[in-house]
């Protein structure tokens, strides 16, 4: 790959820069980026790599990705629980998938460095009282007070430090048999009332065992196949000044950079600017990165985003994630695929049919419809097989948790049932079945 050469790592910070952090003290920000640079890294390049070797096979069609999480980690969810179930989730959904459209399963989650959100205002409005918006627990607190609200640059020591946990305690998932199909109490499904259980719980527990049984099938008696799978992890690069401090020149690299904080970074919607500082940071790692495009986008400056990010259109290096929203994604889709095609770039293609179907309801709840959810992806999948392509993977947002956040779905809460458990801090997310009815519904419309 054509990358920047790596003193130039810092180089975005002679350009104009959206989204970023607001600190009072600039020399304890110093001092804390100084802290990062000198603490280890969380992955290793060649992680990276094997990621970018697998994207490539699912942008020729020999691979399907789930790149699922939260929306955005809190500080007080990094525990055994919450990481756990997080991971549960994911494979779980990767299994189902896996059996349906029987090709592998690149499993990346939006976990361990997923504290940082885009905002569309920097201030937030209550009652008369206005406060800089909550932009994630790595800037700032969600509790609507003066010092909860205010930039804190010791909180990038805290990200790092959640970071670190949720990833020794994944690795000692996998690595103690956690995501082995033969033990089938690992991945038990339970419901609220089992005797109230409906149609889809129970038909769902039937497709988990025949999936199990059907992957013990073609695992054979390959014990690594069988006990581990690959989890990558990934955030959008946002705070770039946290991103710069986790970018190291490792001697096993040959002289290239990476961003050893996470194994992929994306570029959002917001942060999409062809001369921005965020275009600029992702184009000098050799990580796989991906971008957001929503539908404003003009499909020629996406193409001339994804040519100074990929310029030698090396595959699996850039994975384009489409979030147009339900009555925008036909037309939008068909028109960036068609540009893309033509200017004979070598994308993964992803969807998010979350972050374009965001709705309020009738008491003012931010919520998503099951239903607009699936008929995005549904109509993005339809779109590149129209133009003579296919869609290679999707991005969630949801939890492992019996949250109720999105309206819907076989056993999915209606308008007047989101108060029972709605939890999140950003945007609403899937709950555990209807997670794992997307991934069902994936499996039998693919």
């Amino acid at each position: 790959m054509t990358l920047l050469e790596p003193s130039r790592v810092d180089s975005w910070k002679a350009l104009p820069a959206e989204q970023l952090a607001s600190y009072e003290d600039p020399a304890l920000v110093t001092r804390v980026l100084q802290q990062l640079a000198g603490r280890p890294p969380l992955v290793h390049p060649g992680e990276s790599d094997r990621l970018t070797r697998y994207l490539a096979d699912a942008s020729r069609g020999r691979r399907f990705v789930l790149q699922a999480g939260d929306c955005a980690e809190l500080f007080s969810e990094c525990t055994v629980q919450d990481i756990t179930d997080k991971f549960k989730i994911i494979l779980q959904m990767s299994l189902l998938i896996f059996y349906g459209l029987r090709k592998p399963v690149v499993r990346i989650g939006r976990i361990a460095g997923q504290f940082a959100k885009p905002r569309s205002s920097d201030m937030e409005r209550i009652g008369g009282v206005e406060l800089p918006s909550y932009r994630g627990d790595l800037i700032n607190g969600f509790p609507f007070t003066p010092e909860d609200r205010r930039h804190d640059p010791l909180r990038m020591l805290t990200a790092y430090d959640c970071s670190v946990q949720t990833l020794n305690w994944l690795r000692s998932l996998n690595d103690s048999g956690f995501a082995d199909v033969r033990h089938p109490e690992m991945w038990a499904l339970s419901y609220r009332n089992e005797r109230e259980a409906p149609r889809f719980y129970l038909d769902l527990a039937d497709r988990v065992r025949e999936a199990n049984r059907f992957l013990e099938l073609v695992g054979g008696g390959n014990q690594e196949f069988m006990s581990r799978v690959d989890v990558f992890t990934s955030h959008e690069a946002l705070h770039l000044d946290y991103e710069t401090a986790l970018t190291r020149r490792m001697p096993e690299t040959g002289g290239r950079l990476y961003n050893l904080g996470a194994h992929f970074l994306w570029l959002g919607d917001r942060t999409r600017q062809p001369d921005g500082a965020h275009v600029e940071y992702l184009r000098s790692i050799a990580n796989p990165i991906g971008m957001k495009v929503g539908p404003d986008a003009d499909p020629a400056e996406v193409v001339e985003i994804a040519r100074r990010l990929n310029p030698d259109n090396t595959p699996g290096r850039l994975t384009l994630i489409t979030r147009m929203g339900v009555a925008k994604a036909k037309s939008r889709v068909k028109r960036l695929a068609a540009a893309v095609h033509k200017a004979g770039l070598v994308v993964t293609w992803s969807c998010d049919p979350m972050h374009g179907n965001n709705i309020r309801t009738r008491l003012g709840t931010k919520t998503r419809s099951f239903d607009d959810i699936l008929a995005e992806l549904k109509l993005t999948e339809e779109s590149h097989r129209a133009a003579g392509g296919q869609l290679h993977g999707v991005h969630l947002e949801l939890t492992g948790s019996d949250v109720t956040e999105c309206t819907g779905g076989a056993v999915g809460p209606s308008e007047e049932g989101l108060a029972r458990n709605y939890r999140t801090h950003c945007d609403p997310r899937l709950n555990y079945f209807q997670s794992m009815e997307i991934a069902t519904l994936i499996a039998d419309h693919f």
